[in-house]
């Protein structure tokens, strides 16, 4: 295959099937999403198959277990999304949008229209729901998107994008609105992050390795983050209950995401409290525990941390802990070492609460919640296309809004400048 050929071709087309989006009524969207949901649910044996070929293979290869959480999906998996894409055709239609009407002194009326990006490359590894969430998302804000998932996925990605095709074809919108790379040679990748003739924005979702290259070859503006390095503050006025159930979930409810807890900071006053009950939850699941000098003297039988634990993502059953004297520490250590994803605090004090939220650089800021909801569907986005640590356009779980742009738009009744 020449990958050059083939990549522009792709281009063209997703440029082309773009006009068609930006100007597809509502109605003809959400009749897609609702289509490509009972098409999933339709053909749930045939996904599940096909994505067991993919864990077969991946196990074959040697994948690392958090690779393997991303890839493998159940029939949970895919019902949830045939609900995210049900949620995404309720959510109300930003194309189209109009407001901050004002008028100038020369008589114009001023205001802004909410527009879709374009043509959207997305790259991502393993998980096959995001063929789902980002096909859906981007034909609800009215976008083509290129998608290019990992080879480990290939089986369950084709499967999952016949019925995407289907449902564009049911509601009479263009095939090529939602294109799937078809060759898994790495040098695809390396077309798509530089077609910006035809792509608009890349959205890399995977290993920090491929975000960094992505981010450092590509010539299209990328939205993106690197790591998940995500932390909960139990403060010293933190209800016991509370913080137990917050760190456990926080930790152990799935390894292998973004959003999991990989540092788990405590005041001194409360160490003695509330480490030991968690340490026992956390031995029972078999999560490492790493902790700095003051941890290992309420829990001598744990490991000692290093430097090297605070700016770590370990996606693993592993979790570094580190005992802190304020509140201004622990938000110095989060600032420091965190990835600037999502953070917790656990409080009962309201002006500690506001500091946290005002003071801690995160795109996600939590109270008294687990890091687990900094998640698209969670946030009621019906899904998301990724999470953004930049602080131009988007930030945090990336959904509709956050797939268009505004342009202003002038009302005049025959008005001259002079």
């Amino acid at each position: 295959m020449d990958i050059k050929a083939y990549m522009q071709q792709v281009g063209r087309e997703a440029r082309a099937a773009s006009r068609h989006m930006a100007k597809a009524d509502t109605q003809i969207k959400n009749q897609a999403l609702n289509a490509i949901a009972d098409a999933l649910l339709r053909d749930a044996n045939a996904l599940l198959a096909a994505n067991n070929r993919d864990m077969e293979q991946a196990k074959q290869d040697g994948l690392e277990p958090a690779m393997l959480d991303r890839l493998l999906i159940t029939a949970k998996t895919i019902e949830s999304m045939a609900d995210g894409l049900r949620q995404i055709a309720s959510l109300p239609d930003p194309v189209g949008e109009m407001g901050d009407f004002k008028f100038r002194p020369s008589g114009i009326q001023l205001g802004k229209m909410r527009v879709p990006l374009g043509v959207i490359g997305i790259i991502y590894e393993a998980r096959p729901n995001v063929t789902a969430d980002a096909a859906g998302l981007c034909i609800k804000s009215g976008n083509a998107t290129i998608l290019r998932g990992g080879r480990e996925a290939f089986h369950c990605n084709q499967a999952i994008a016949l019925c995407v095709s289907e449902g564009l074809k049911v509601a009479g919108l263009p095939g090529t609105a939602v294109q799937i790379i078809e060759t898994p040679d790495r040098a695809a990748v390396g077309e798509l992050i530089t077609m910006s003739e035809f792509v608009d924005v890349i959205v890399p979702r995977g290993g920090k390795g491929l975000i960094a290259r992505i981010a450092a070859d590509a010539r299209v503006p990328v939205i993106k983050h690197l790591d998940g390095i995500c932390h909960v503050y139990i403060d010293e006025e933190a209800d016991p209950v509370k913080a137990i159930a917050i760190s456990d979930n926080a930790k152990t409810h799935r390894y292998g995401t973004c959003n999991t807890m990989e540092t788990l900071l405590v005041h001194e006053t409360v160490a003695e409290l509330i480490l030991p009950p968690l340490a026992e939850i956390y031995a029972a699941k078999g999560v490492e525990l790493r902790g700095c000098a003051k941890t290992l003297a309420v829990l001598p039988q744990i490991n000692e941390a290093t430097v090297e634990d605070w700016a770590t993502e370990y996606l693993a059953p592993i979790l570094a802990i580190k005992i802190v004297s304020n509140l201004d520490e622990a938000i110095e250590h989060i600032n420091t070492w965190g990835s600037h994803h999502t953070d917790a605090i656990v409080t009962e004090n309201y002006t500690k609460s506001r500091q946290f939220l005002r003071e801690v650089d995160s795109s996600s800021v939590m109270i008294n919640a687990s890091t687990r909801f900094a998640d698209g569907f969670e946030y009621g986005l019906g899904a998301e296309i990724g999470i953004s640590t930049d602080k131009i356009h988007a930030r945090g779980p990336v959904g509709l809004n956050g797939l268009t742009s505004e342009k202003w738009i002038v009302f005049g009744n025959g008005e001259i400048r002079s």
